[in-house]
């Protein structure tokens, strides 16, 4: 287990510097046989210590001290649902995002993982920690990769924390890239 969390730790590190999460948001949490692994509330992700990390089971009750993250109901549904998901990144990457407020789909145009078609799916707003996006996200997600949350930010899951990881980090620069071709295109027009 000692091995699990410090790959968690160094996923949770990771997003940090990449800045698909900045201050207190995002989470990431890793399924352990029949409980998972998640990252505490109101923490920076970087910088955790394994003490740090909430160990809870699949009913939500902690079997570490500490508060786990209040998606925690989100991760919770997502597991239940999905038996060949094992990891789960929520960044709050600000491209993808601001995409997520004021467009209703990011195009993906390359070919990363099996995208059912080339827009990402999304859900509609939900405050952030509610049973509502709980169960809104764990809908969203049957049957894809990814799933943007409107208005909050970007879902990835995944076999492992690595791969979760790499995706999340393809869709914020999915989005990186339409944002400059947009922005590019706006500039044609100016001549």
């Amino acid at each position: 287990m000692n091995d699990d969390i410090s790959k968690l730790i160094k996923i949770c590190n990771n997003v940090y510097e990449k800045q698909l999460v900045s201050g207190k948001s995002g989470n990431v949490s890793i399924r352990l046989d029949d409980y998972i692994a998640i990252t505490p509330t109101l923490k920076p992700i970087n910088g955790l210590d394994e003490k740090d990390i909430v160990l809870v089971d699949m009913d939500g009750n902690p079997l570490t001290k500490g508060k786990p993250s209040s998606e925690v109901g989100m991760h919770l549904g997502i597991y239940k649902k999905r038996d060949d998901v094992d990891a789960i990144v929520h960044t709050h990457s600000p491209y993808a995002t601001g995409f997520s407020f004021n467009y209703d789909k990011l195009e993906i145009l390359e070919d990363y993982c099996k995208f059912y078609n080339t827009n990402l799916s999304s859900v509609d707003f939900e405050k952030p920690g509610s049973k509502e996006l709980a169960l809104k996200a764990s809908e969203g997600i049957i049957g894809n990769e990814a799933l943007i949350l409107k208005k909050h930010g970007v879902l990835c899951v995944g076999k492992n924390l690595k791969e979760t990881e790499s995706l999340a980090n393809f869709i914020e620069e999915a989005a990186k890239t339409k944002f400059i071709s947009i922005m590019l295109n706006s500039v044609k027009d100016i001549k």
